[in-house]
């Protein structure tokens, strides 16, 4: 999912003419994509924008075109890798009727083999890094953890109006749940050897069902 240009491969083919808002569109795609590969590779200290220029195919004044400094360019590329990572989350748990089952539906996220792991775990932490120190990328989490609790308390909210929870802190419990999922992602990530997949799965269910427990209806 992460620099999917097959559906920009796909318009260009049925229009070999794309107006110029769809041929930005593209390009600025391109561009995304070639970033985002350049820096789970490499990390974002050691990318420079002549990196990104030969990944994306683009003289140094397209790229600047388009992004006017690396900061810019890296601020874009992590803005686009959370938003694939919540569509897909979104998309995810939707496949699910049942409220626990919904909030349960991660497992993907400690998988190895997903396509997406090589790309969104060295992303995550890059961010995370650069993060610590700057303002506007810490703006940017937020947003995104705010996602997350929307996505989860509406979960939580489906539980409590079928009956499943009684009456419960949404919010706080969103985000609880969302710290169990960051927290275990990044001992699984990390250190693999002590912390397997089974273990990473079993501990959030675990974690988020003992969670609940209280609330579930007896």
């Amino acid at each position: 999912m992460l620099g999917d240009s097959t559906n920009n491969k796909k318009r260009i083919g049925r229009n070999s003419m794309p107006s110029i808002p769809e041929l930005e569109a593209i390009r600025k795609a391109q561009i995304l994509e070639a970033a985002l590969f350049t820096i789970a590779e490499n990390g974002c200290a050691n990318v420079t924008m002549d990196d990104i220029c030969k990944a994306a195919g683009l003289s140094k004044g397209g790229l600047a075109h388009y992004y006017h400094s690396k900061k810019d360019l890296f601020y874009a590329v992590f803005e686009e890798f959370f938003d694939q990572i919540f569509k897909r989350s979104r998309e995810t748990m939707a496949q699910k009727d049942d409220p626990l089952e919904k909030l349960l539906s991660f497992d993907w996220l400690y998988d190895r083999t997903d396509p997406d792991a090589p790309l969104a775990y060295p992303i995550l932490f890059d961010f995370l890094s650069i993060t610590v120190h700057d303002d506007q990328y810490k703006k940017l989490y937020h947003e995104w953890i705010c996602n997350w609790v929307v996505l989860l308390s509406d979960a939580l909210k489906q539980g409590i109006s079928d009956g499943l929870f009684p009456d419960l802190d949404v919010e706080k419990t969103a985000r609880t749940i969302s710290s169990i999922y960051n927290g275990i992602a990044t001992r699984w990530y990390l250190d693999h050897e002590s912390h397997s997949t089974e273990w990473a799965i079993d501990a959030f269910k675990r974690s988020i069902t003992g969670l609940l427990y209280t609330y579930a209806k007896k």
